[in-house]
């Protein structure tokens, strides 16, 4: 059987949900690398002292994706260097920094995963494989796809 044209492709994305999959892989990375997760008080904050404002609704339509695009370049500057990312993660810009970015936090994320995995299988050593698996397929659901 012959697959058409677009086979496996995945439908094109919104810039909002976009943009909300970079913020969140953002927060996620915080995570991944030991940190307790940022709140939304703590990146106001940060983005309040350099003159930025940012609402709680505006956060929240950022992070799920949904509600007009953000393209105000202040404020996503400001969410870049809080992050301490070049701006052009965010800004959309050009070119192949924003997608090298984007591959170096899902690696670390995806490393973090493997570690954690690694240290519970070490830790249950006498769990079945199929209590090891649910755990791998848990901890790993949200981890990018692997690249081929």
């Amino acid at each position: 059987m012959t697959e058409g044209p677009g086979a496996g492709e995945h439908p094109p994305v919104s810039p909002q949900v976009e943009l909300a999959r970079k913020i969140n892989l953002l927060l996620d990375v915080v995570v991944a690398e030991g940190n307790a997760p940022y709140t939304y008080k703590q990146i106001e904050k940060g983005l309040e002292d350099k003159g930025i404002p940012l609402s709680r609704a505006r956060w929240a339509y950022m992070i799920t994706g949904e509600g007009p695009l953000v393209t105000d370049e202040a404020l996503l500057t400001g969410i870049a260097e809080f992050f301490r990312i070049p701006p052009e993660y965010l800004l959309g810009s050009e070119g192949d920094l924003p997608e090298r970015v984007d591959s170096q936090l899902a690696f670390v994320k995806s490393l973090r995963a493997k570690r954690v995995v690694s240290f519970a299988a070490r830790m249950l050593g006498d769990v079945s494989p199929e209590i090891l698996r649910s755990i791998t397929e848990l901890i790993e659901k949200d981890a990018p796809p692997r690249q081929p």
